[in-house]
């Protein structure tokens, strides 16, 4: 009796065991997956505003209850899916109480559609217009995990909670280097709230796009939710220095950096013959800056002799410049044995300058791609050949016009040699 129930106990240790042996690995599958997974809030509008009957002869929040609808039947498997409401909850008339009327509507996180779609039926139109408050519990809602975050803005008017400035606080969620955009779509927005909201996406480097259609909302949504899904290049942190000499050697991807006011940064890029460098930067200005500004990108020889440079300027309109250039290396003609390759300097300098009483430090973050590709060899690459293949169209219709040419004053000496004989 005590030898079977010492077999049974055996037994069972070991069934334990080989469960648990095939269930810590998934536990920890599902946990890496989660980490990575892409996020993305959905922030949506309940103010009263919402009530407005133009939107395809219904009102705007009946519109975005069916647009929600179709974009929550399309979001991939993949991607964690939550959705926050503002000036859903407050009715009253007290601003204190009425722009922290902000809440987590379905928590971001694997995707219940039935449950999702119960919680948006439930929406009413409401209270204020607190989209400060919002977004920076929204990026509370995103925080953790290494996947893409995107926040999706919908709204049919102004923030009514300054001086919380809601591009204040897209700047501040830009400085924090979270890599979190913010996307914003306008119902039928007007002049003053499209600057809001177009200025709410630019600091984060998301999109602002207007809408009158509810179409065109679920559609809008629907590729924001997948461009989340979409793999996430990371730059990797570098420090540029104040000379060539003394600058870090770059080879392609995607790199991230800090330029303060009035300062330079140097890089280098390995250029071997028959190669070519393509490069570009983007500076992004997360805080109040003077209109009026411009940026450089210079690609020169390690003697300083310049080879060729790429130029952009702003007036205020956007937080984000950028631009770019391209540089080609020659083959070596008659050359024994292998060749180094061209060291090219590359040179970033912008002209932003603070507004008064704003920190001038840390710099401005800004992004250098760096691009080393084989130099293009045939008339395909139209940039570098012109024409390219349109030199055979252009060759083609030449011809054709000179034997066209010639049948034609054959014709016309014929008719005239008909007419003087009759």
């Amino acid at each position: 009796m005590i030898r079977t129930q010492r077999l049974a106990a055996g037994v069972c240790a070991l069934l334990a065991a080989l469960t648990a042996g095939i269930a810590f690995p998934a536990g920890a599958v599902a946990d890496e997956t989660t980490a990575t997974a892409p996020k993305v809030d959905l922030v949506i509008d309940v103010s009263g505003s919402m009530r407005a009957k133009d939107i395809d002869g219904q009102s705007r929040m009946a519109a975005a209850k069916q647009a929600f609808n179709e974009v929550l039947d399309a979001t991939p498997e993949e991607v964690q899916l939550g959705i926050r409401t503002l000036g859903a909850n407050y009715p009253g008339d007290d601003r204190k109480t009425g722009c922290k009327d902000t809440a987590q509507l379905y928590p971001v996180g694997p995707l219940d559609r039935t449950e999702a779609k119960t919680a948006v039926a439930t929406l009413t139109p409401t209270g204020w217009t607190p989209i400060g408050p919002a977004l920076l519990k929204a990026a509370e809602d995103l925080d953790g995990g290494e996947g893409s975050k995107r926040i999706v803005l919908i709204s049919d008017g102004e923030d009514t909670c300054a001086p919380l400035d809601p591009c204040e606080v897209a700047r501040e969620i830009a400085a924090k280097g979270i890599g979190l955009t913010i996307d914003t779509l306008g119902l039928v927005p007007n002049t003053k709230m499209r600057q809001q909201l177009s200025c709410i996406a630019e600091a984060t480097g998301g999109t602002f796009t207007s809408v009158e259609h509810t179409d065109e909302l679920a559609d809008k949504v629907n590729q924001l939710v997948d461009r989340a899904a979409d793999p996430v290049v990371t730059p990797v942190a570098t420090t540029g220095a104040d000379q060539c000499a003394k600058a870090p050697t770059l080879n392609s991807g995607l790199y991230t950096d800090r330029e303060e006011f009035g300062q330079q940064r140097w890089y280098r890029v390995k250029v071997p013959h028959g190669w070519e460098l393509r490069a570009s930067v983007s500076v992004a200005a997360d805080r109040e800056v003077n209109p009026s500004y411009g940026l450089l990108l210079r690609a020169t020889t390690e003697g300083g002799r310049e080879i060729v440079r790429g130029e952009a300027a702003g007036n205020g309109r956007t937080d984000v410049i950028s631009t770019g250039l391209r540089y080609p290396k020659a083959e070596a003609e008659d050359a024994e044995g292998e060749i180094a390759p061209e060291t090219v300097c590359l040179q970033v300098t912008h002209s932003f300058s603070p507004a008064g009483g704003v920190k001038t430090t840390p710099g401005l973050p800004l992004e250098v791609t760096i691009d080393v590709v084989h130099g293009p060899d045939a008339s395909n690459d139209v940039a570098s050949f012109g024409l390219g293949r349109g030199w055979w169209l252009l060759g083609a219709l030449i011809l054709t016009g000179f034997l066209a040419g010639l049948v034609w004053g054959w014709l016309s000496r014929w008719r005239v040699a008909v007419w003087r004989t009759n």
